[in-house]
């Protein structure tokens, strides 16, 4: 494992948070949690876009975390929170490690369209799901972590305490995964495939690789999120959800695993600011946004810093 300074960087961000949950107004408290769960999924988003590749439909995933953590406790009887992200991680890494291999095979729009309707297909099955709730979902009660009881005043700040700590491990994992032979890999695919067959390596299974660990990433954030918000429905694979990771991800940029925490950060405050002072245009003011984002940094918003360091 390599320890460089973005590795140390991210552990210290993430302590720092740590630090901060405790007295943080319980408003900022709130919107950390959400971008940090979207920052989660959105981080295998950079890594499909890193190798060249597009998800319009990796809501399935996030989705598929929420409900795997909500199933658990809804049926299992085991409201623990570590449990139930790691039933999240572990269905979406299972369910993509299918699709992948279908997936693995197209590119571009194919790519992107394909994995959207895999999405319509689950957010159809849900809707028609009697005993999920159906279009209303169910609620989602996590009330202890390694068996230990949460008392009812601490759950906020625990369920933050845990996003942060995911995140965390999370951004830290990609660095280095990104760092290593096989992270270095996903570059070279956008540039030239062919030439990435020439050297040996097999594009196909990069891909499948890549494509598993973002849906990993993604099952963490929608677990995280069943958590905090402590309901799910069928909402969370339709196409808007997608969209908005998508979003996010362009909003973003691919120049670092701190862009799409940072990014996730930045939408989810415009997002919360915009429907409170200005509940019928919210949408005109992220699209304002996006506009000016692909205007004046094509690379998102952390080519600020990549300008900067060039200068």
């Amino acid at each position: 494992m390599r320890i460089d300074r973005n590795s140390i960087a991210v552990v210290l961000v993430g302590v720092v948070l740590l630090a901060l949950g405790p007295v943080l107004p319980s408003w900022a408290v709130s919107l950390l949690n959400v971008a940090l769960c979207y920052g989660t999924v959105v981080l295998g988003m950079m890594l499909l876009m890193r190798t060249g590749i597009v998800s319009f439909g990796h809501g399935l995933y996030y989705c598929l975390g929420a409900y795997a953590a909500g199933l658990l406790d809804h049926f299992g009887k085991m409201p623990d929170m570590l449990l139930m992200v790691g039933a999240g991680a572990v269905t979406a890494g299972l369910v993509a490690a299918v699709l992948g291999l279908l997936l693995a095979k197209y590119r571009d729009i194919f790519f992107a369209m394909l994995s959207l309707a895999f999405s319509m297909i689950l957010y159809g099955l849900l809707v028609k799901t009697a005993s999920l709730g159906s279009t209303d979902g169910f609620n989602v009660a996590a009330k202890t972590v390694g068996g230990i009881v949460i008392a009812e005043d601490s759950v906020r700040i625990v369920v933050y305490s845990l996003a942060v700590v995911f995140a965390t491990l999370s951004a830290f994992l990609l660095h280095q995964y990104l760092a290593s032979h096989q992270g270095r890999l996903a570059g070279a695919i956008k540039d030239n495939e062919l030439r990435v067959e020439y050297m040996g390596a097999s594009v196909k299974a990069a891909v499948h690789r890549n494509y598993v660990i973002s849906a990993v990433l993604a099952g963490i954030g929608g677990a995280l999120m069943a958590v905090n918000i402590g309901h799910i429905d069928p909402e969370m694979t339709y196409w808007p959800q997608s969209g908005e990771f998508v979003f996010v991800a362009i909003l973003s940029g691919t120049g670092s695993v701190f862009a799409p925490l940072g990014g996730a950060l930045v939408f989810e405050a415009i997002r919360s600011f915009a429907y409170e002072y200005s509940p019928n245009t919210w949408q005109m003011v992220l699209g304002i946004t996006m506009l000016l984002v692909m205007i004046f940094l094509p690379g998102g918003l952390w080519s600020l810093f990549t300008r900067k360091r060039g200068a």
